[in-house]
């Protein structure tokens, strides 16, 4: 059994928050630490999509209902509001189209939890400023041209992005130093942020 504690912190704040037995979707849900904790500690229905094939053997491997594939084209064969709650853990930022995979979480579940890298984080930034080159952090541990990162999202921008699509903010929050912190100042204090949504 997985240790709700040994989860990173978005992680365990969304384990937190889902309620029991509902039906999930963990979107790129890497070694499935997540579903394995929400399947044992809540009894919810989980299911996942990844597309590293080598993490999918381990989540098939610990009983959990895993298939392979890629969100930016996969999530269209799921049926509208198959799901209580999707979640899109670090994974933004690696979408083809984060607004149409947004949208696309909102209508396969009622309700979405987002978490992604802060590109705006004040190491980053002093990184490029100082040093004149991409930052590789440790939420960003490859250098640029290896990185599956092809858009860089801020704080405000999903905010901004959340705006434009009518989706609507219902809760926040902010992690540095594996730590959540407060909203104050959280496009340049925080290394990493997650957002719970819902549809307009």
């Amino acid at each position: 059994m997985v240790d709700v504690s040994t989860l990173r912190p978005d992680l365990a704040v969304i384990a937190a928050h889902v309620p029991q037995g509902a039906r999930v979707l963990d979107v790129g849900c890497g070694d499935g630490a997540l579903m394995a904790v929400l399947r044992d500690q809540k009894q919810v229905d989980a299911r996942g999509i990844e597309i590293d094939g080598a993490c999918v053997e381990r989540c098939v491997a610990q009983g959990l209902s895993v298939v392979q594939g890629d969100a930016d084209n996969d999530l269209g064969f799921y049926p509208d509001g198959a799901f209580d709650i999707a979640i899109l853990s670090q994974t933004l930022q690696t979408a083809a189209r984060p607004d149409r995979m947004l949208k696309e979480l909102l209508r396969v579940g009622t309700r979405a939890y987002v978490s992604f890298p802060n590109f705006a984080y004040w190491r980053m930034r002093w990184a490029l400023m100082s040093r004149g080159q991409m930052p590789v952090t440790r939420h960003l541990p490859v250098s640029w041209y290896a990185t599956e990162n092809i858009h860089h999202v801020t704080v405000k921008d999903f905010e901004l992005l959340a705006a434009d699509l009518g989706v609507t903010i219902a809760r926040r929050w902010f992690f540095t130093n594996e730590r959540e912190i407060g909203a104050g100042g959280a496009n340049w204090r925080a290394e990493y942020a997650l957002f719970e949504v819902s549809g307009a």
